[in-house]
C-alpha cells in the first residue's frame, strides 16, 4: 500500500460521516481560534492606552523661584497630562478621586500635594526638600493599571524633572555668564595687580640696595656719634673751669694790658730822654774838651809850679793823648747812645704795640670770660644730646638693619606676589576661556540640553512593531503545537492494520505523520493569512516566515506522533506536559534569562524555543543565519522523532504486546 493511499484513507476517515466532519473542522480550527483571537485581542494595547480611565487631584498652592517669581508646577504637569492624552485623566477633588477608585470609576490616581511647587523650588534654599506626586491604584481592575500607572509616574517624574532642571539649569547658565563677567574684570584687576606687583618688586629691588647703603651709614653714623659723645664729654668735663679760667685770663690780661700801657708809657719817656741825650752830645763834647783843656793847663801849670814842667812835647803828648782819649770815650758814648737810643725807639714800637695788643688781648679776654659760661653750656648741652644723639644713631643703626632685613623679606615676598598674582591672571583668564559666553538665546538651548541631556534615538536591526507583533512568533508557535495535538485526538498516529498487514513500517509510520503534516500545512497557510493580512502585521520575509512556520508544524507532529506511538493515551497527556513546559520556557514574553536556572536550561533543550526564535528572526527581519540554525534544529528534532517512531513500528511489525490490543483510551 503506497504512502498517499493511506493518508487518502486516514482523511477518509476523519471525514466519515457529519458528525467526524465536524469534529475535525473544529479541531482543525483551534489553532486559528487560539493564535487568531489572542493576537487580535492584544493587537496594539499600548495604542488604547487613552481609554484607561484616571484622575488627577491637583491641590498644589504653588511656590516662588529664585528669581521671586510665583511658579505653580501642580498647574504645569496637570495641563502636560490633560494635553497629552495617553490616558482618560479627570481632574477631580481628593474625595470623588477615593471614591471613584474604590468604585472602579477610575484605573488609578495622582494626586499632586500642595507643597508640591514649593518643594521643587526649595533646591536652591538652604532646607531642600524632595518633591513628590502620590499614585494611588486599585489592583482590582487589572494588575497591569498599577504596572502603567507606574510607567506613567515615571513619564510625569521625567517631565517635571526635565522642567524645573531646565529652570534650574537657566539659573546656574545666567550665574556662569555673571561669574565668566566677573571673571573677566577680576582678570583685568588681577593684570593690573601683577603689573603693579612688578613695580613693587623693582622699587623694593632698589629700596633693598638702598637700605644695605642706609644700614652701612647708620652703622657708620652709630660709631661716628658715639666717637663724637665721647669727645664731647671729654671737651664737657675739660672745659668745666673753663669760666673761672677765663676770667682769671681777663684780670690777668686787663692787669697786663695796664702794665703794658704803663711800660709803654716809661719807655717812651726813656726814649724821649735817650734822644735829648743824643742831641746833647755835641754840647757835652765841646764842655768836655774845654774841660780837658782846663784840667790840662792846669796840671802843666801845677807840674811847672812844682818844678816839673812838662816839656813842650810831653805837653803834646799829653794833649794828644787826652785828646784822642777825649774823641774815643766821644765816640763810644756817642755809639752807645746812639743805639740806645735806636733800641728805646725800637721798644718804644714794640712796647705801642704791646700795649695796643695786650689791649685787646684784654678785651677779648673779657669777652671770652663773658662768654665762656654760654660756651661752657652750650658744650653741656651738646654732650647731653650727643647722648641722645649717639643712642639715637645705635637706634637708627638698629632700625636701619631692621630695615634692610624687612626690605629683604619684603623683597622675596613682593617675587612670591608677582609669581603668585601671575599664576591668579592665568588662571582667572583660563577660567574666563572654560567658561563659554552665552546669550539668552543660546542659554535658553543649554538650559534644554542640561535638564534633558540625553535623547533616546531609535533604531533597530530588527523591529517587531508593536506590542502584539511582539507576541505572535510565541503564539504562532504554540498555535502550531495545539493544533498537532488536537489532531492527534482524533488521528491515528499509525495504522496497526496496516502494520499487520503490510508490515512496511518505514511508509507506515512516513505516512502516519504526513496526514497531520498536510493539515498543519493548511493551518499555518491560515495563520499566517490571519496574522498578515487580518490582523495587518508587517512580515520582513514571508515565504521564509511560511516555511518556518511549516517546518514547526511538521516537527510538533513527528513529536506528538512519537509520544502517542511509544506510550498511547500516556503520550498523549505527555504532550500535553510537554506544551506546559515549553509554554513557560520558550521565551516568548520575557527573555528567557529571566528564567530560573533548571527552566532556562530546558529552553534550549525543547523545540518550541527555536520555532519561536526563527519566526521573530524572518518575520522582524533578524539574522537568517540564525533562523537558519533555528531551522536545522527543528530538522534534527524532526528526524529524530520519526527516527524513534520507526524503530517503534517496526517493532510492531515482528511482536505485539497485550497493550498494543488494547483500545486506547483517546481513540
Amino acid at each position: 500500500m503506497k504512502i498517499v493511499t493511506l493518508v487518502r484513507s486516514e482523511l477518509a476517515r476523519l471525514t466519515a460521516s457529519s458528525l467526524a466532519r465536524l469534529a475535525f473542522v473544529a479541531l482543525m480550527t483551534v489553532p486559528l481560534l487560539y493564535g487568531g483571537m489572542y493576537l487580535w485581542a492584544n493587537q496594539n494595547p499600548y495604542a488604547k492606552l487613552d481609554h484607561i480611565p484616571a484622575a488627577i487631584v491637583n491641590q498644589d498652592s504653588g511656590g516662588t523661584d529664585s528669581a521671586g517669581h510665583a511658579v505653580n508646577y501642580g498647574d504645569k504637569v496637570e495641563k502636560q497630562l490633560v494635553d497629552g492624552k495617553d490616558f482618560d485623566w479627570h481632574v477631580v477633588s481628593a474625595s470623588q478621586a477615593a471614591s471613584g477608585l474604590a468604585a472602579e470609576t477610575y484605573d488609578f490616581v495622582f494626586t499632586i500635594p500642595s507643597s508640591f511647587s514649593r518643594d521643587l523650588t526649595s533646591a536652591s534654599s538652604t532646607d531642600p526638600t524632595a518633591a513628590k506626586i502620590h499614585l494611588t491604584t486599585n489592583d482590582t481592575t487589572s494588575y497591569l493599571s498599577s504596572t502603567i500607572a507606574d510607567q506613567a509616574g515615571n513619564t510625569i517624574r521625567a517631565a517635571v524633572t526635565a522642567e524645573v532642571g531646565k529652570t534650574a539649569a537657566k539659573t546656574l547658565l545666567v550665574g556662569l555668564n555673571d561669574v565668566r563677567t566677573n571673571l573677566a574684570t577680576a582678570a583685568d584687576g588681577s593684570q593690573k595687580l601683577v603689573d603693579g606687583a612688578t613695580k613693587l618688586k623693582s622699587g623694593l629691588d632698589t629700596a633693598s640696595a638702598a637700605s644695605a647703603t642706609l644700614s652701612s651709614g647708620a652703622a657708620s653714623l652709630a660709631s661716628g656719634a658715639a666717637s663724637l659723645n665721647g669727645g664731647l664729654q671729654s671737651l664737657k668735663s675739660q672745659t668745666a673751669a673753663l669760666p673761672s679760667q677765663t676770667q682769671q685770663l681777663a684780670t690777668g690780661a686787663a692787669q697786663v694790658a695796664q702794665g703794658d700801657k704803663s711800660l709803654a708809657s716809661s719807655v717812651d719817656d726813656a726814649a724821649s730822654t735817650a734822644q735829648k741825650t743824643v742831641d746833647g752830645l755835641p754840647a757835652a763834647k765841646a764842655a768836655a774838651t774845654a774841660a780837658q783843656t782846663k784840667a790840662l793847663t792846669a796840671i802843666f801849670t801845677q807840674a811847672a809850679e812844682a818844678g816839673t814842667p812838662f816839656t813842650p812835647e810831653q805837653q803834646r803828648l799829653i794833649e794828644g793823648y787826652a785828646t784822642s782819649a777825649g774823641e774815643a770815650s766821644y765816640a763810644q758814648l756817642s755809639n752807645a747812645a746812639n743805639a740806645a737810643n735806636g733800641q728805646l725807639k725800637t721798644l718804644k714800637s714794640a712796647t705801642d704795640q704791646l700795649a695796643t695788643g695786650s689791649a685787646q688781648v684784654s678785651g677779648g679776654a673779657a669777652t671770652l670770660a663773658a662768654s665762656a659760661p654760654a660756651l661752657t653750656s652750650g658744650i653741656s648741652q651738646a654732650a647731653s644730646g650727643s647722648e641722645q644723639v649717639s643712642s639715637g644713631a645705635a637706634s637708627v643703626a638698629s632700625g636701619a638693619a631692621s630695615l634692610k632685613s624687612g626690605l629683604g623679606t619684603l623683597d622675596t615676598g613682593a617675587g612670591q606676589l608677582v609669581d603668585g598674582t601671575a599664576k591668579l591672571t592665568g588662571g582667572l583668564n583660563d577660567g574666563v576661556k572654560k567658561i563659554p559666553a552665552t546669550t539668552a538665546a543660546t542659554r535658553d538651548k543649554q538650559a534644554a540640553a542640561i535638564a534633558d541631556p540625553v535623547s533616546i534615538k531609535d533604531s533597530s536591526i530588527a523591529s517587531a512593531g508593536n506590542y502584539g507583533a511582539g507576541l505572535a512568533p510565541f503564539f504562532i508557535s504554540l498555535a502550531a503545537w495545539i493544533g498537532m495535538y488536537a489532531l492527534f485526538l482524533i488521528i491515528k498516529p499509525i495504522s496497526k492494520r496496516a502494520i499487520t498487514a503490510i508490515k512496511a513500517p518505514a511508509r507506515i509510520t512516513l505516512a502516519g505523520w504526513l496526514t497531520p503534516v498536510v493539515l498543519g500545512v493548511v493551518q499555518m497557510l491560515a495563520l499566517f493569512a490571519i496574522v498578515k493580512f487580518a490582523l495587518g502585521f508587517d512580515v520582513h520575509s514571508w515565504p521564509g516566515m511560511i516555511g518556518i512556520m511549516i517546518l514547526a508544524s511538521a516537527t510538533f507532529a513527528a513529536i506528538i506522533m512519537m509520544l502517542n506511538v511509544l506510550l498511547g493515551s500516556v503520550g498523549q497527556f505527555l504532550g500535553l506536559v510537554l506544551m506546559l513546559i515549553q509554554l513557560v520556557t520558550a521565551g516568548g514574553t520575557f527573555p528567557w534569562q529571566t528564567l530560573p536556572g533548571p527552566l532556562a536550561a530546558l529552553h534550549f533543550a525543547l523545540p518550541m524555543s527555536y520555532a519561536v526564535d526563527g519566526i521573530r528572526q524572518l518575520m522582524y527581519g533578524g539574522s537568517g543565519a540564525a533562523a537558519g540554525h533555528d531551522a536545522l534544529v527543528l530538522l534534527a528534532w524532526l528526524l529524530g522523532a520519526l527516527l524513534v517512531t520507526f524503530v517503534a513500528a517496526r517493532r510492531m511489525t515482528k511482536s505485539r504486546t497485550l497493550r498494543d490490543l488494547r483500545p486506547s483510551l483517546i481513540g
